[in-house]
């Protein structure tokens, strides 16, 4: 059966989001997937499924999300060969010079105009886009100036965004 992985979208921030493992792990099982395994409180979830349509079992998490919270958590899914890859770009990118920060954005749908994301990059600071994930490499002195992250974000879509630490632990330990 194929294993998915599932990273939610602005849960646990705030006290009127709050969904925390334990109760991800209880709405999926409800749901009927199996082998769930949560990795810390930043809504990361590996689930089994006899479902391969990546569409369907994005709704089918976000109606058990829905009905286990009261709001709507978007949810990005990603088969694990499709992970791997991201987890072996980031890693890739993070060797490519010292950073001072490795966002990536996990993305629902491929970026329309990955040129114009990648247009935002800066001497210090590059944006790279690789199929749905968007790598924010940020060199000494992000906080003052550079990529806006935010602005990348509103040329993605639906986006969540993890470290290159959680990616590529996740990358090891779930592919």
């Amino acid at each position: 059966m194929p294993t998915h992985l599932a990273f939610l979208r602005a849960i646990n921030l705030g006290a009127k989001r709050k969904f925390p493992k334990d109760s991800i792990r209880a709405a999926c099982e409800s749901a009927g997937f199996t082998d769930v395994e949560t990795y810390i409180n930043t809504g990361n979830v590996r689930v089994t499924s006899s479902w391969r349509s990546r569409a369907k079992v994005e709704a089918a998490l976000e109606d058990a999300f829905r009905e286990a919270t009261g709001f709507e958590v978007p949810t990005i899914v990603f088969t694990r060969a499709e992970f791997a890859d991201v987890g072996k770009n980031a890693e890739a990118l993070y060797a490519e010079r010292e950073l001072a920060r490795h966002y990536v954005l996990l993305l629902k749908e491929p970026v329309a105009d990955a040129a114009a994301v990648e247009a935002l990059s800066t001497d210090a600071h590059r944006v790279v886009v690789r199929d749905r994930a968007c790598h924010l490499l940020l060199g000494s002195g992000y906080e003052a100036g550079g990529v806006d992250p935010l602005r990348v974000e509103k040329l993605l879509g639906v986006a969540t965004s993890r470290n290159h630490n959680v990616v590529t632990t996740l990358a090891r330990k779930w592919c």
